[in-house]
């Protein structure tokens, strides 16, 4: 298969906003897909490369030769070109490197150029990654979708169930929860309060719902076969070597196999926990700081799979199995006012908000569905754009990305850059900005042929964010947390936009 025929699929894919046209288009692909070709492509529909690491980045792919004219690149010969780049290293591997790159990309057209950019940076935006792709599977390999879905958690991976799928029900129903195998983790949806997570979940006001403290760590799931212990994070990369503290605690478990779901979190002498880039250090290598499990599931014990129990056996068999201090807080209730009130100590107590839970669900991994909901207090500030970067895939041809700033009157503009955001964004703000930022540009000439458009700081917008961390990155030395667009204050000018001082508080708060 050519990887123009991929391409072109993508593009269409993010021309839809219609699922069920997503799906056709996708599956269309995939019927002519062969064998050998399979894995590859699945994985490249997903927006990610077969291979973890290739030492590329934005800086890699930014200086490209002329693209080809005609289409030639198979799909197959792009994974050989990017496994042959990630078994690079050593003396002369960044040279060797370079040159693989413009091997491989001149020989790519400009929509090819533009497609293999997106995935090696992580910026495939075509609204079709694992749940559409996994829809897709199933109805050319005419198998179940549920089959599908389950096979894609259990094994971690949606291109494993793809290759299964095409065998047949059998191999699929054949993949089920093994103790060293990471599954993918189960995912909350988000409420804006408590009161309406607590009404979804319990609906006739009586029936008793678990809130979890909403740890600001690392999310891990640990597996443990005898001696044997994997620590893997939520997008399933091993840290087993890293997290010594956590292999010690899941040793000291009185039991033999299990599989645990939880937090890596550091926490100060006081007991509060540091912040988040604390923890996050830790995990990329040996800062110091020791690092505590909690833990708030428990998926298989013993020889027994707990994924399809409800979740108060669960957490009775979680209970029985692991010491308080290695388990994350919970309140059991039906009282609004109750949860509401273990939410506010809960946020006091330094941590990211609550998870609210339905006792009576499985544990449905892989899945964002309604028995987890996570309700976080929401922080806002005016900022000032001082840059904008053109989008790819579906916002191939808007101004996206946007640079924030706070008001510094240390510095020669004025402003201090607090980081970048795309999210929350709609069509018609994105249409909105891309005319506004067009005229705000300090080089008209970069609207069209820059990456990075700088414009003069007139422009305020207001952004939600979950927290505030330090920053090496950004010279005011904090950086936003999931920042989103709100909405753009055109009631406001820049110099009534939030300080760093402002903001700088808010982080030691």
């Amino acid at each position: 298969m050519l990887l123009a025929e991929l391409v072109a699929t993508s593009a269409a894919v993010a021309a839809t906003r219609s699922r069920k046209a997503k799906v056709v288009a996708l599956a269309e692909l995939l019927g002519r897909v062969e064998p050998d070709e399979l894995e590859v492509v699945v994985s490249y529909l997903g927006g990610a490369l077969r291979q973890r690491r290739t030492g590329l980045g934005w800086r890699g792919v930014s200086d490209l030769p002329p693209p080809a004219d005609e289409p030639s690149l198979s799909v197959l010969e792009v994974h050989e070109a990017f496994e042959a780049m990630s078994r690079l290293a050593g003396a002369g591997s960044q040279l060797a490197r370079k040159q693989a790159v413009t091997e491989l990309f001149g020989r790519a057209t400009a929509p090819e150029q533009a497609w293999l950019r997106a995935i090696v940076t992580g910026n495939v935006r075509q609204g079709a990654l694992d749940a559409v792709t996994q829809e897709a599977v199933a109805q050319v390999a005419q198998v179940p979708l549920p089959a599908v879905r389950r096979a894609a958690m259990l094994a971690g991976s949606t291109v494993a169930a793809a290759r299964a799928a095409f065998e047949g029900e059998g191999a699929l129903a054949a993949i089920h929860l093994e103790v060293g195998r990471p599954v993918m983790p189960m995912l909350a949806s988000s409420a804006p309060d408590v009161s309406t997570a607590m009404a979804g979940l319990s609906p006739d006001g009586a029936t008793e719902v678990a809130i979890d403290a909403k740890l600001d760590g690392i999310r891990i799931q640990v597996h443990r076969d005898g001696a044997d212990v994997l620590v893997v994070t939520r997008s399933l990369d091993d840290i087993t070597a890293r997290l010594p503290e956590v292999v010690a605690v899941a040793r000291s478990l009185p039991a033999e196999r299990v599989v645990l779901d939880g937090e890596a979190l550091a926490l100060s002498d006081d007991g509060r926990p540091m912040a988040f880039q604390d923890t996050a250090s830790r995990t990329a290598q040996d800062t110091g700081v020791a690092v505590t499990p909690h833990f708030f599931d428990l998926l298989h014990l013993d020889g027994r799979d707990l994924l399809d129990s409800p979740g108060h056996e669960r957490l009775a068999a979680l209970d029985a199995l692991v010491p308080e201090q290695h388990r994350v807080r919970r309140l059991v209730t039906s009282d609004p006012q109750a949860a509401d009130a273990f939410a506010r100590e809960t946020v006091a107590a330094g941590h990211e908000g609550v998870v609210l839970k339905d006792l009576s669900a499985p544990y449905a991994a892989g899945r964002r569905g309604s028995a987890w909901v996570k309700v976080k207090p929401r922080h806002t500030l005016d900022l000032v754009v001082l840059a904008v970067e053109w989008g790819s895939g579906r916002r191939e041809g808007w101004l996206s990305n946007i640079h924030l700033g706070a008001r510094d009157e240390s510095s020669s503009t004025g402003f201090v850059m607090l980081g970048k955001t795309f999210k929350g964004m709609t069509d018609e703000m994105l249409a909105w900005q891309t005319e506004r930022f067009t005229e705000l540009a300090v080089s008209p000439g970069t609207v069209r042929d820059g990456y990075v458009v700088e414009v003069r700081p007139e422009q305020v917008v207001e952004i939600a964010f979950d927290g505030l961390q330090r920053s090496t990155r950004y010279p005011g030395g904090v950086a936003l947390r999931f920042a989103r667009v709100l909405r753009y204050r055109d009631d406001k000018r820049p110099d009534e936009a939030d300080t760093i001082e402002t903001v700088r508080s808010l982080a030691a708060g």
